[in-house]
């Protein structure tokens, strides 16, 4: 097998992507600390076509040098706002008729693999902080959470890596 050199991969320039349908799903940070999982969560919304990232409270934003080692420049192609808390941004896409939903572990969480999304529902899904999760206050007023199904001791993934799962996933529910 001969792996494909990046000319054979099709891929659209900086200003075709800004053309492309793009996911109904907007992606909040809450004090994501490490620029470096900032730059992994715009990397990973590329891939899947997600439409928006909204950076809260003391998530990094672009340009920055950490975001962009991990981002690899998706920091430009994916639309993004920042604001000074996270239940500012919350009630701006409650207002704008998004779902919002915590992606942790909370009493009555729907576990991923039941979590099926609903065509022409926009969704916002919140990832927490490195070491405290979501805040209990976003805790508080989502319309819901999902739980990413563990088995090891570990109870918790990286947010970025979370991220990855959440955002194939809504990927693939959207039949793309």
């Amino acid at each position: 097998m001969r792996k494909l050199l990046n000319e054979e991969l099709g891929r659209p320039t900086l200003e075709e992507c800004a053309n492309i349908d793009k996911l109904p799903v907007t992606v909040i940070l809450d004090n994501v600390r490490s620029a470096q999982n900032v730059g992994s969560f715009f990397r990973t919304a590329d891939a899947f076509g997600i439409e928006h990232i909204a950076l809260c409270g003391i998530s990094s934003t672009p340009p920055n040098r950490e975001i962009h080692k991990t981002a690899l420049g998706a920091e430009m192609s994916v639309a993004w706002t920042h604001y000074p808390t996270t239940l500012e941004c919350v009630e701006k896409l409650r207002a704008d008729g998004y779902r919002i939903l915590a992606i942790e572990q909370i009493e009555n969480s729907t576990m991923l693999n039941d979590f099926r999304a609903e065509e022409g529902v926009k969704y916002a899904l919140v990832f927490g902080n490195e070491v405290e999760g979501v805040d209990q206050t976003i805790a508080d007023v989502v319309d819901g959470a999902i739980e990413i199904p563990q088995v090891g001791i570990k109870h918790s993934l990286n947010v970025s890596v979370s991220a990855g799962i959440l955002m194939w996933e809504m990927f693939r529910q959207s039949g793309k």
